[in-house]
């Protein structure tokens, strides 16, 4: 058995550096066919002895296939090139703005962890109650509104009418509240849904009918049966947004100025700036890769026989 667990999380170790490579791979291509960042950074006014120096210097006029094999190695170094905006290393720059990317992180999926589940658990037990009703209703329109319109809806509520909280920047800790919830909403939502079906699912099973009929109190069974079997595919939507979230959050920081790493990605995408997108992507998807393997080792702990099902 613990041959076998070491074998699938090698296959999954295996999977996930192959979807790494083929990730850095794309965006490797598709920035260079996005256009010359030799042009971006010198103007248009710039002379061709200029851009032959400037490109000579950023190592851009080597063929294509000679810059990808230079770009992997440095990889595997540990080092991610030198910014052409910021003329630092690409990492370091990236690294700079990640704890707000972070801080607005948390804070969203804390804010949707504690709504969406919540608000899942009130419709699977209470489904013809208000409250239910509500809850359904509430996710639904979390789904279907997009996150810059939720933030335009809410910069005018509450930062116009009310002036109770700024429109953006990351002066405080009230700046935060806004991108927070606008990022938060749409998780918040689908985490809902998924656990009201899952929650409902378990409610219907025959084990939990059969703690009925014994007469066990209806808070001792939600607590110690149906949320420990509903646990699972709330871990694996959860483990989701976390990645997703990390990754996701341009819109929410480019309309609330917000400097963390999605509104630099959008900034660094407009200026060309390869080392500094490539950087990002890279973080990105060990993040995701990351999560994904937590969210299997916590299958694992939730329900040990997820593992023995692994081929």
């Amino acid at each position: 058995m613990r041959r076998k667990a070491q074998k699938v999380f090698a296959s999954k170790i295996g999977r996930a550096l192959v979807t790494l490579v083929l990730m850095v791979t794309s965006v490797f291509i598709l920035m260079r066919c996005a256009g010359d960042p030799v042009t971006v950074l010198l103007g248009p006014d710039a002379t061709a002895d200029m851009r032959a120096a400037y490109s000579g210097e950023l190592g851009l006029d080597r063929p294509i296939l000679v810059q990808y094999l230079a770009y992997l190695h440095n990889v595997v170094r540990g080092s991610l090139g030198v910014s052409y905006v910021y003329r630092q290393d690409a990492l370091g720059v990236v690294l700079s703005h990640l704890p707000l990317t972070l801080m607005l992180t948390c804070s969203a999926l804390t804010f949707a962890a504690v709504t969406g589940i919540a608000g899942g658990i009130a419709a699977a037990v209470f489904p013809s109650s208000f409250i239910g009703r509500a809850c359904t209703i509430a996710s639904l329109v979390g789904l279907c509104v997009p996150s810059f319109f939720l933030a335009i809806v809410l910069m005018l509520m509450f930062s116009i009418q009310l002036n109770w909280l700024p429109t953006g920047g990351a002066d405080s800790w009230r700046s935060l509240g806004l991108p927070a919830v606008t990022m938060g909403a749409a998780s918040s939502a689908v985490l809902a849904r998924y656990t009201r079906v899952a929650v409902r699912e378990s409610l219907d099973s025959r084990y939990v009918l059969a703690a009925f009929a014994r007469g066990i109190p209806f808070s001792r069974i939600l607590i110690h049966h149906v949320l420990p079997n509903a646990a699972v595919p709330i871990l694996t939507i959860l483990g989701l947004l976390i990645g997703g979230a990390v990754t996701g959050s341009t819109v929410v920081e480019t309309v609330f100025s917000w400097p963390g790493i999605g509104n630099l990605f959008v900034t660094s995408v407009g200026n060309r700036d390869i080392p500094v997108v490539q950087a990002i992507v890279l973080l990105a998807g060990t993040a995701m890769i990351m999560t994904n393997l937590a969210v299997d080792l916590g299958y694992t702990w939730v329900d040990p026989r997820s593992n023995s099902s692994e081929t």
